[in-house]
């Protein structure tokens, strides 16, 4: 047998995803009935009772959202009616009002939504947005000190200005009203505000709980347009907005965001906002040919497809004629396309380009901003890349060892724009499971960073345990922003050491994959794809299913654009082999992927040529059980016989260092060995003369299949 370990020899595969699965219990009799009385398939029953719903009368609300019966706003939120009563003051006097707003999506389409209704409404209004560059996130003094200058009477804050203690305190003593609108968490000491409207300080029962920023705009908008009559032709542009905001910022599509979303999604690809069509156009979401309605709408692509582009002429002729039963957007057209596009010029361009875009009526000048927000995505794209890089370097030369007993990473480095860095910080989560703050120095005497969690970790707790040695901070329990002297890096290192050790333990340091159900590839087909389109806007707190598929083999790899992993797996049932593709973003550090894995993944539509297909975006492998029960307790007896194409053959596992070996010999003495975690393996009749050799084909992949089985019966 061969006698010097594999991995002396053979090249070690990169490692698998650091991940737990979390598959959710079945509840097949629970899921039929309640299919029985909703009168949707079980499955979709079992995707529900996953999400928490177990009454009919809970699916029902949650399927038909526009059954809800939502209470008025205005007895939810307390602040609400002063606020309507001093815009409307202001709008009947002529008072100037002035948005302070926020340089994310968020912010700037809730600085939009006001900015067009208010206008429409008769205000005088006008915005500021904090530079992300020299002043931080939220208002400040300076800002205060400005609207004071120019008159203002009244300042309205957009997705910021909960935490704002000092500038409300000083616009007040300058004679100023202000209206706080904001979602972000509450402080211990709330600021001076005339009004603060923040869903944070409403009954956890309210619909209304979940909404962002935009949310909270686009209630005050509709309240004072109702208040005062003039709701038509308002809508539908502030409901567009909603959506691009609400979805870009990651709200929960729950209560009245699910609602107002679904109904926006379906609007948005009719939206008569100039701003949104060019971004439609320009970010390349496309309506299917084979799903209009109407022969004359413009024909629009695949975005893996030419895109067809109009001139400005056609784009303002054709927009009137599209279909009245367009299709619908899905919400990540957003939050892949459209939203991405928004957030670069935030993080590294001039706000207010897209406040511009999302309130100019000209379509030509429509069209020109939305391709400065491709081009600007395009160099964020460059940016992160670059930062991330450099960012997982500087950790696996100084933290990687330390990781699981710090759980909690603190990067900090030179030179990083502090506009992509909240990007880079969520891609270091996903790559080491634990949370991470990334921060870059403003000056030799200040940094400023962003924080991304995981789920038993909360962000905004985890700022107020340091909040002796920050200065600004603000954020919820996933994220957040902070600033602190350089001088209190190490001790702010130590605190969160400190804070994270109190609330993870060991088993929450790998990434959690919650897992709706087990699927078959046979199953997999258009009609269980439509069936989930009763989910459908799926995001936070109501995500895209999940599946799994155990024991498929890998029978094609190969990586492609910007590090992703293409590949084709296959199942056998019932002695048929179904094959389906697959794509894994980012997912090069993990190429190449043994050849017999568990996989979980999202169900995806591929448009292509006129046909369309379903196929899988992977989101987590794994080996396995059965191959890692085996390499990390070998059963026993730890060797056999057996026989494959008939030929006999001896298998048996044996300990090569710290790991498991298995090795197969066939009649001729030659002998097959591999290790867990390797795509190449050894065959020779000795280790001496031994050549390396790809374990994933399929003429060697078939009988460690076998071996495996024979050795599984066996033990």
């Amino acid at each position: 047998m061969l006698d010097r370990s594999v991995s002396e020899l053979a090249k070690p595969r990169r490692r698998l995803p650091n991940q737990r699965w979390q598959i959710y219990p079945q509840k097949p009799e629970f899921a039929q009935n309640l299919a029985v009385l909703t009168n949707i398939s079980p499955i979709i029953s079992q995707l529900l009772i996953n999400r928490g719903m177990e009454t009919p009368e809970q699916i029902q609300a949650f399927l038909n959202p526009e059954s809800l019966v939502l209470p008025s706003p205005l007895e939810d939120f307390p602040d609400l009616a002063i606020s309507l009563e001093l815009l409307q003051n202001a709008i009947a006097s002529q008072t100037k009002i002035a948005i302070c707003g926020d340089y994310d999506a968020d912010g700037m389409t809730s600085t939009a939504l006001l900015l067009r209704s208010l206008r429409t409404l008769g205000a005088q209004v006008n915005y500021a947005i904090p530079s992300r560059m020299h002043e931080g996130y939220g208002i400040n003094k300076r800002i205060v000190e400005e609207f004071h200058s120019e008159g203002v009477g009244l300042i309205l804050t957009v997705d910021n200005g909960i935490s704002a203690f000092e500038p409300v305190a000083r616009a007040r003593e300058l004679g100023l009203a202000v209206i706080i609108t904001d979602h972000h968490d509450l402080p211990q000491k709330l600021p001076p505000a005339n009004a603060i409207l923040n869903p944070k300080l409403i009954a956890e029962s309210s619909p209304y709980r979940g909404v962002a920023g935009v949310g909270v705009a686009y209630i005050l908008a509709v309240s004072l347009a109702q208040q005062l009559g003039e709701t038509k032709g308002l809508i539908q542009p502030m409901l567009a907005l909603f959506t691009l905001g609400t979805i870009a910022d990651l709200a929960p599509l729950t209560g009245v965001n699910r609602r107002w979303v679904k109904r926006g999604l379906q609007h948005l690809p009719k939206s008569n906002l100039a701003g949104v069509r060019a971004l439609i156009q320009v970010g390349g979401v496309q309506v299917r040919e084979n799903e209009r309605a109407g022969g004359d709408e413009e024909k629009l692509q695949n975005p893996k497809s030419k895109i067809v582009r109009l001139s400005v002429a056609e784009v303002q002729n054709r927009s009137t004629e599209r279909s009245q039963n367009p299709k619908s957007l899905k919400p990540e057209d957003i939050g892949f396309r459209l939203g991405p596009r928004i957030n670069a010029i935030g993080r590294i361009g001039n706000p207010q380009t897209v406040i511009e875009l999302l309130t100019t009526d000209d379509m030509g000048v429509a069209l020109e901003l939305a391709k400065q927000c491709e081009q600007t995505n395009a160099n964020r794209q460059l940016m992160c890349e670059q930062i991330e890089q450099e960012a997982i370097a500087y950790v696996e030369t100084q933290f990687v060892t330390s990781l699981q007993q710090d759980r909690v990473l603190v990067v900090v480095q030179p030179n990083w724009h502090h506009g992509v860095i909240g990007i880079v910080a969520s891609r270091l989560v996903e790559r080491y499971g634990v949370p991470v703050f990334i921060g870059t120095y403003e000056n030799e005497e200040h940094i400023r960073g962003s924080a991304r969690g995981i789920p038993e970790f909360d962000v905004f707790e985890a700022l107020e345990y340091c909040h002796d040695l920050l200065g600004k901070f603000g954020g919820h329990k996933a994220a957040g922003g902070f600033s602190l002297p350089a001088e209190n890096l190490q001790v702010l290192r130590s605190r969160l050491i400190e804070f994270a050790n109190q609330c993870l333990e060991p088993q929450h340091l790998k990434p959690l994959l919650k897992i709706d159900a087990e699927v078959n590839l046979n199953q997999i087909n258009q009609q269980l794809y439509q069936q989930l389109n009763a989910l459908h806007p799926c995001g936070m707190d109501n995500p895209d299913p999940i599946f799994w598929t155990p024991n498929v083999q890998v029978v094609e790899q190969k990586i492609v654009g910007k590090g992703h992993i293409k590949l084709t797996i296959a199942q056998t049932v019932d002695n048929l082999q179904y094959k389906i593709k697959a794509i894994a973003w980012r997912w090069s550090d993990y190429f190449q992927l043994p050849s017999l894995v568990d996989v979980a993944y999202k169900l995806r539509e591929n448009y292509f040529n006129g046909n369309t297909t379903i196929e899988l975006e992977l989101i987590g492998v794994r080996l396995p059980i059965q191959l890692q029960q085996f390499f990390a307790s070998p059963p026993t007896p730890s060797s056999t016989t057996f026989e494959y194409n008939q030929r006999h053959y001896t298998c048996g596992f044996y300990k090569n260092g710290i790991e498991a070996e298995l090795r197969i010999k066939n009649p001729e003495g030659k002998v097959l060995a591999m290790q867990p975690g390797h795509i190449i393996g050894l065959l020779g009749t000795n280790r001496q003369n031994a050549k390396e050799i790809d374990i994933s084909q399929p003429q060697y992949d078939n009988i460690i299949q076998a071996a495996l089985q024979a050795l599984s019966v066996k033990s």
